[in-house]
């Protein structure tokens, strides 16, 4: 275990003293991760790692973890057992799962959600016909472009007081990612504060072989929070996979990184403490 890591375990481990109740005795807090695992092979790959390491996660700091591929458990009853909903992939389609998903959030549900779960993109098997979705919550609105071969990256810590951001290093590497790009400019959004931004001293960010696939210069969000909810998006969970050599073998794990790994558990902690 490296000494990063060693810290962010210590570290973490003293932020869970705030879950828990007044006898010192483990509120009984519950995760659930909604995924669909069908689309793509690197999102595929994404979420049989991310399952298993929210499960390590929630035995090693005191939350239990569940996840299903039954989006029609996105229900008011389901729901009302879960202090978290995480979005490992798409988005739920149908109208009453869409509308179980809104009120949760609205009734002070807690979400974090990543990568394909912000997609859209009209024409597309997954268009932009949930406006409240992705420019009232996300506040991105449509995918326009993304990077490409999968390549770490540099981010830039953009607010360093908030709890997702606690003891992050100004700038760390981030794991091998399908960098994306949105349609709305998240910095004139009042509602949302930036937590992580792609930094300049990643760039050129991509390898092509498309030219616009890789990026020379821009502001990029890579993380993000509505201060009008409980929720983060990461854009991270992509792996690199051998498309090229026709072997599908993953090349990269989304939770390779010790400053990232403190990253998303530092959300957990702050998407599940009392408040």
């Amino acid at each position: 275990m490296s000494k990063i890591l060693r810290s962010v375990i210590v570290i973490t481990c003293c932020c869970y003293a705030t879950i828990v109740t007044a006898q010192n005795q483990p509120t009984a807090i519950k995760a659930i991760g909604f995924y669909t695992a069908k689309n793509d092979l690197a999102h595929i790959s994404f979420v049989h790692e991310a399952n298993k390491w929210f499960s390590q996660m929630g035995k090693m700091y005191g939350f239990e973890y569940d996840s299903t591929n039954n989006w029609n458990n996105l229900n008011t009853t389901f729901l009302s057992g879960y202090k978290l909903v995480i979005f490992l992939d798409t988005r739920p389609d149908a109208p009453e799962q869409r509308a179980a998903f809104e009120t949760y959030m609205k009734n002070g549900g807690a979400w974090m959600g990543f990568h394909f779960s912000a997609f859209a993109l009209t024409p597309s098997a997954f268009p932009q016909n949930w406006d409240w979705y992705h420019n009232e919550f996300l506040g991105s609105g449509e995918y326009v472009s993304n990077t490409w071969r999968p390549t770490k990256a540099i981010l830039r810590v953009e607010t360093k007081k908030h709890g997702v951001m606690k003891d992050l290093p100004a700038t760390f590497t981030a794991a091998p990612n399908e960098w994306y790009r949105w349609q709305n400019d998240l910095s004139k959004n009042p509602s949302i504060k930036i937590l992580a931004a792609i930094d300049s001293s990643s760039f050129p960010l991509g390898t092509g072989p498309k030219q616009n696939e890789i990026w020379h210069s821009g502001y990029y969000p890579v993380v993000w929070t509505n201060t009008k909810y409980r929720m983060v998006y990461f854009n991270m969970g992509h792996n690199d996979m051998d498309y090229e050599g026709h072997t599908n073998k993953e090349l990269s794990s989304t939770f390779s990184e010790p400053y990232q790994n403190k990253m998303f558990i530092n959300a957990l902690f702050w998407l599940l403490k009392p408040r």
